[in-house]
This record gives structure tokens, C-alpha cells and sequence, in this order.
């Protein structure tokens, strides 16, 4: 069954259901790289950088760079969402436990990580089918490890960055920035 048609398939599932389509990605919950389960809602109000990583990959030193935007940021309400894929070259074959240890040894990794998942093809995890379905300039396939997408703290996404941009690249700190500028969407009752 193609990609689109399994859309178009679980779209008209949800509308019979009465569920609604997914309005942002806190609309989603995974599974942490340690098995337990997290809603993205956890990130309400802050500024997101959602990304497919991969450790035996030209882009992996990006960890670094990750690891540094996220440390410097967080406090202001900035966090870095990793999530390994197997997708491009069998450039991430660990366990999820290999690959948390391999993160936090080589890379001193301390953002948070999720389970290895799909993030292409048939069998994508939902949060990509949602990502990817995204008019352009954000939607469309998965180009390789460490696509990075931006998201507001409305929970919207609001770029699509390649994975040949260094996490510290200028241009891409100064927007994340302007982000971090802008006042959390206070939910109601709060």
C-alpha cells in the first residue's frame, strides 16, 4: 500500500471515528529511546528542532552541534528532539539501548532521544507521514539523516532545514532566535 493511499486511508478512518487529523506535533506521542512513553504535548510552549539521526553517517559529528545549541538554548525554551532512523544507507543498525550509550559517551548527548523509527517509505512513523505531508516548502520525502524541522511554540512547523546545515550554522541560529523571541501560547486556564 503506497504512502498516500495509507494517508488518505487512515484520514478517512479518523473522520468515520470522529477523530481529527493531527494539528501539531503535539498531536503525537512516542516512545522515549528508554521505552518510556512521552506526548510531545510535554514541549508545549517551547521551540523545537525535530531530528532524524543516524551514527555511522557523514552528518553524525552534527551531534555536537545539536548537543550545543541545545545546552545554550534550553533555558530559554529551546529543546533538540532526536530520533534515530535506520532509512539512509543502514546508518543507524543499533538497539536503542547501543545508541543512547553511543550518544551520550561520544557526543555527550543530553537532549532528549527517542526510539529508533522510520521516518520514510511505507512504513514511516505517523509524526513523519505528518512532517512530510506539510505543503512546500516543509512537506515532501526525507532527504537524508539530520533533516531538521523547526517548530514554534505554537507547535507548528516553521522550517524545513537540510541536512547539510550545521546545527550552528548563523543563519540558523538567528532564526531560531526570533523564535525563542516570541511570547509561549499560554493554553487555557494558564
Amino acid at each position: 500500500m503506497t504512502r498516500l493511499l495509507r494517508l488518505g486511508l487512515m484520514s478517512v478512518l479518523a473522520l468515520q471515528l470522529g477523530a481529527s487529523q493531527p494539528g501539531s506535533v503535539y498531536d503525537f506521542s512516542l516512545n522515549r529511546i528508554d521505552g518510556s512513553k512521552e506526548s510531545l504535548s510535554t514541549y508545549r510552549g517551547k521551540v523545537l528542532m525535530i531530528v532524524n539521526v543516524a551514527s555511522k553517517c557523514g552528518n553524525t559529528p552534527q551531534y555536537e552541534g545539536l548537543e550545543s545549541l541545545f545546552k545554550k538554548y534550553r533555558d530559554q525554551g529551546f529543546v533538540v528532539l532526536g530520533f534515530p532512523a535506520n532509512d539512509f544507507g543502514g546508518q543507524e543498525p543499533g538497539s536503542n539501548a547501543q545508541i543512547a550509550s553511543y550518544c551520550r559517551a561520544t557526543w555527550s548527548v543530553d537532549f532528549p532521544m527517542f526510539e529508533k523509527i522510520s521516518v520514510t517509505g511505507d512504513d514511516a512513523h505517523p509524526l513523519y507521514e505528518f512532517l512530510t505531508s506539510r505543503p512546500d516548502p516543509i512537506g515532501g520525502e526525507i532527504e537524508w539523516n539530520f533533516q531538521k524541522f523547526l517548530v514554534g511554540r505554537d507547535g507548528q512547523i516553521v522550517e524545513r532545514i537540510s541536512p547539510q546545515t550545521q546545527p550552528l550554522d548563523s543563519g540558523l541560529v538567528e532564526r531560531i532566535q526570533k523564535l525563542l523571541a516570541t511570547k509561549p501560547v499560554l493554553q487555557p486556564g494558564g
